[in-house]
């Protein structure tokens, strides 16, 4: 008849190193070759993850050979941190801004690690540290279980990688029962419920570890599928409105090549001043392009740095100042006070560029733009209010969205596409701020955006 054999702790310890050892290769390769910098953050973490793990368990086998201080403290120190390392790098992959959960990871290893190793100094028997780890353990992976579980719209992917991490709890779970009703006397022991253990235990980590790069691909590529659409609309929308300002251009200069010699100075002058504006039009627009074009390839770098924001909107202010004084606009800057705000000073420079202009655009003669700022507790709110013609309901719902069309002239004319609206989004997401536009059709509009005051970090 068959007969289920232990595994000696030898074999165990060679297929826990040799294992994770191919699954640090296996996500490095990954993350190096193939991911995007979004997801190489989330691979990283993983990987470092793994890492510990690996060295935490070295550490465990070299047990009665080093010290009990890095066999035992140090080791199980290292392997919470590692577990922590991965839960948050799981977390990210389904709620990538909520820093409470990664606050929460922390807490739960901070806590076991404290109870662990005062039970160690307290001269705890092995039996009790085997339960004190198992249940550590589980309460680490607990929250990204209950993310996931909680998560709407699974799919295939998700349903397994989930699968996977609650019969890894349950495991765990069952280890610490079948410890506290069976006390062991040493920390490696053979018998058939430790063999299944280690078994089914080493199959989970290396099966929820290929969900985890399904999930990272899956996710890459709903992004890329995202891009390409976008990409597609973006270029849609630009041959659109390049085609006016370029016939212009071409109809203007054409006149000026054959027919010179028939207009006057003041003529020549004029259709100049034209061909002038068709072409920083489009030179404003393929401006656009580029810097968007930028920001969905990753090549735009987020460099926050402190920078006096009374300053930067001064500067704008007075960058603008003649074209508001083209149109008689009194154009001012109001605040009561001095603040510092940790940002990228090329992305909010474009930011107050394209919102001042377009108040400028949509301003009659005579009229006011009024820019302020005032503090909101750890955050900064900045205000652009003009008395121009506004915003109809159904345009104001198209702001800030690619997938929608704005087309709406300015007061002498002036052309706009909505592009740079799309741009100002983007970069205030990438500060985790917010922007939006209040306005009433003949009564002028107000386009607000808030930004943190500090930086905060991202996975």
């Amino acid at each position: 008849m068959f007969q289920f054999l232990p595994l000696d702790p030898k074999t165990v310890f060679l297929l826990y190193f040799w294992g994770n050892l191919f699954i640090c290769i296996l996500i490095f390769s990954y993350s190096l070759s193939y991911a995007t910098l979004e997801n190489r953050k989330k691979l990283l973490l993983f990987g470092y993850g793994k890492i510990l793990l690996t060295v935490g368990w070295v550490f465990i086998f070299l047990r009665n050979i080093v010290p009990d201080f890095l066999s035992i403290n140090m080791a199980n120190t290292i392997i919470l941190s590692g577990c922590c390392y991965e839960t948050i790098a799981i977390i990210s992959m389904n709620r990538a801004k909520n820093n409470w959960y990664y606050r929460l990871q922390i807490l739960i290893t901070v806590i076991g690690m404290l109870v662990f190793n005062s039970a160690t100094l307290m001269g705890a028997t092995i039996n009790t540290r085997v339960v004190i780890m198992s249940l550590a353990i589980f309460a680490i992976y607990l929250p990204p279980t209950i993310v996931y579980f909680r998560a709407k719209g699974n799919n295939l992917f998700r349903i397994f990688y989930l699968f996977c991490y609650v019969s890894f709890e349950i495991l765990i779970f069952l280890r610490a029962v079948y410890s506290f009703i069976n006390p062991q006397k040493y920390f490696f022991r053979q018998s058939n419920f430790d063999s299944l253990y280690n078994i089914g235990l080493f199959l989970l980590t290396l099966i929820g570890t290929v969900g985890f790069l399904l999930l990272v691909k899956e996710k890459q590529d709903v992004k890329i599928q995202k891009l390409l659409k976008d990409k597609n609309l973006f270029f849609s929308i630009i041959a659109h409105d390049l085609k006016g300002p370029l016939g212009s251009s071409l109809a203007l200069s054409e006149i000026m090549a054959e027919e010179i010699d028939g207009y006057s100075r003041e003529e020549i002058k004029e259709i100049t001043g034209m061909l002038h504006e068709s072409n920083k039009n489009i030179y404003k627009l393929l401006e656009n392009l580029l810097d968007w074009s930028k920001m969905q390839t990753g090549m735009m770098e987020y460099n926050p740095k402190e920078v006096i924001l009374n300053q930067l909107i001064e500067e704008n202010v007075e960058i603008n100042r003649n074209a508001a004084l083209n149109k008689n606009i009194n154009l001012k800057f109001e605040s009561a006070e001095i603040i510092k705000a940790e940002l990228d000073k090329d992305m909010i420079d474009t930011v107050l560029r394209n919102l001042l202009t377009n108040a400028i655009k949509f301003t009659d003669q005579q009229g006011e733009i009024v820019l302020t700022m005032k503090r909101i507790n750890q955050k900064v709110e900045v205000s652009i209010t003009d008395n121009g013609i506004g915003i109809p309901d159904s345009i104001k719902e198209k702001l800030f969205k690619i997938n929608e069309k704005v087309i709406q002239k300015g007061t002498e004319n002036e052309s706009g596409n909505g592009l740079g609206l799309l741009l100002c989004s983007e970069f205030i997401k990438k500060h985790q701020g917010q922007i939006w536009a209040e306005s009433k059709l003949g009564k002028g509009s107000t386009f607000k955006f808030i930004l943190p005051l500090k930086t905060q970090k991202k996975l």
